[in-house]
């Protein structure tokens, strides 16, 4: 019936009886398309993960670890965890078929609170901060040559990450088909400095560069703490393991593909970074990396001197790009969250003449300037890793809680029970141990951030008060007239 009444309509409005008309465009308009194939699957997983964060985490889990052997155990156990991670979501993303990442599932096995607070927590705690820890990377490797032999101030480091967070959210507010291409361009250029630092890696131990590696396990400093903390950083290199759930919808075959590019993908980034950080150590001795502002700019200079500004140049394009990419997703997330009443309406308003969600991008962007003020780059990385591994933790319970409780949910990919229960006890390791080992102010304010999004719940989804949305309206009609945007118009289905 719902499928006559919209012919109906819609041949009203061409003036056809025939609704054939209707049914040749339907595809194009009503479905997300099945486009993305295996090797799509796989280059997105690649190039999602590896961004600003093997250019900048390597120090952090040295200086947590102390020593060769157990950073290198890190990075590959880091890539085993993110495996198994997206094992798990690969279950979820096929059994629950709705896009938005761990929404729809925390939704499914807890109800609407857990899944409310995600998207608190991720609009205005885990995507700014990941924007912010980008953008404040890409500032240090681009002015690091400008100040030979020292570091660059902070307030050069921080006015730099705010002008890409302007820029990279002006070109995003003005065009989806810009944002795209810059995307593709930046991700090539991301490849070709990792191949460079990996093949220079491979000739240099050929040539017998090895004395860094003897005696690997020597003066290292493990304990319940330093190890957590390792593995943050690690794991935010890794971090967009969970890319692929997002676009579930639009994956050809996904039962077989998803699962597919998981197991080919992420092993291959793992090798990658234990590749690049193997790299490193053949030029540095553990001292002088942990003394190095940018790692991969002191390998470049003893490498590839004269030419070692090709990779300041290439890590600011590969940092720029994972930035980018970060704000192209999470602008949709804002959008899709005042949609659904959970945010301010003027935030799920496009552009008129770009057809854009400017708003949301704008806001985005604000919020990750906002953090960079009083943050550095490992403060930020413990508090979004913090935050992030609550809902990874709470997803994969959500998994185990729903194969007794929703048995009758089809499942076309089923993991053993063992590595959900795996990843759960992994994330409440990686949640307590710092709390417990080395409390800071940071993780209680992050807590209570996410804890007051309960407040906000009751008070406005629960309760409905709409005198927020009353106080809003002025602003939200001058905001409509100046940046010139509407409501999206229903999608019918």
């Amino acid at each position: 019936m719902g499928e006559e009444s919209l012919r109906k309509r819609k041949g009203e409005h061409s003036g056809k009886e025939d609704g054939q008309s209707v049914q040749s465009h339907e595809p194009q308009t009503m479905n997300l398309q099945k486009q993305v194939g295996l090797i799509s699957g796989i280059c997105m997983i690649v190039g999602t993960i590896i961004g600003s964060g093997i250019f900048v985490s390597p120090k952090s889990v040295l200086a947590n670890v102390g020593a060769v052997g157990p950073c290198l155990t890190i990075w590959a156990a880091c890539g085993i965890l993110a495996t198994l991670g997206a094992l798990c979501y690969a279950e979820l993303g096929t059994m629950i078929t709705k896009s938005g990442g761990e929404y729809p599932y925390l939704m499914e096995a807890f109800g609407p609170i857990p899944a409310f607070l995600f998207s608190w927590t991720s609009l205005l705690v885990t995507k700014p901060s990941s924007f912010a820890i980008i953008c404040l990377s890409f500032a240090e490797y681009a002015s690091t040559p400008f100040y030979p032999g020292c570091d660059p101030p902070q307030v050069v480091i921080k006015c730099l990450a705010a002008a890409a967070i302007v820029i990279i959210t002006i070109v995003n507010s003005l065009s989806v088909k810009l944002g795209s291409y810059l995307q593709n361009f930046l991700t090539a250029a991301k490849m070709i400095i990792v191949t460079i630092i990996i093949v220079s890696g491979i000739v240099l131990l050929a040539q017998g560069k090895t004395e860094n590696f003897e005696d690997s396990f020597k003066d290292s400093k493990i304990s319940v703490s330093s190890i957590g903390l390792a593995f943050y950083n690690g794991l935010w290199a890794y971090d967009g393991w969970n890319q692929l759930n997002y676009i579930t919808e639009e994956l050809k075959n996904p039962y077989r593909n998803l699962p597919l590019s998981i197991i080919i993908g992420i092993p291959l980034v793992t090798v990658c970074y234990v590749l690049i950080n193997i790299s490193y150590f053949t030029v540095m001795t553990s001292t002088e990396l942990l003394q190095s502002q940018a790692v991969a700019v002191t390998f470049g200079d003893r490498v590839l001197y004269p030419a070692s500004w090709i990779v300041p140049l290439f890590v600011a394009f590969s940092t720029i790009g994972s930035a980018n990419g970060t704000c192209f997703t999470a602008g949709r997330l804002v959008y899709v969250a005042g949609r659904e009443g959970h945010m301010l309406k003027v935030l799920s308003y496009i552009s008129v003449k770009r057809l854009t969600p400017a708003p949301a991008i704008i806001f985005y962007g604000a919020i990750a300037i906002i953090y960079i003020i009083p943050g550095d780059i490992d403060t930020l990385i413990n508090y979004f890793s913090f935050a992030v591994w609550i809902f990874y933790g709470l997803t994969t319970v959500g998994l185990i809680v729903m194969r007794f409780t929703r048995k009758e949910l089809r499942r076309p990919i089923r993991i053993p029970i063992i590595i959900p229960v795996i990843v759960t006890l992994v994330s409440i390791l990686l949640v307590l141990a710092p709390i417990i080992s080395a409390p800071e102010l940071a993780y209680l304010y992050c807590v209570l951030f996410i804890l007051s999004g309960l407040i906000v719940y009751v008070l406005f989804v629960h309760f409905k008060f709409n005198w927020p949305q009353k106080i809003s309206k002025p602003i939200t009609m001058h905001l409509q007239m100046l940046l010139e945007v509407v409501p999206a118009e229903e999608v019918t289905e």
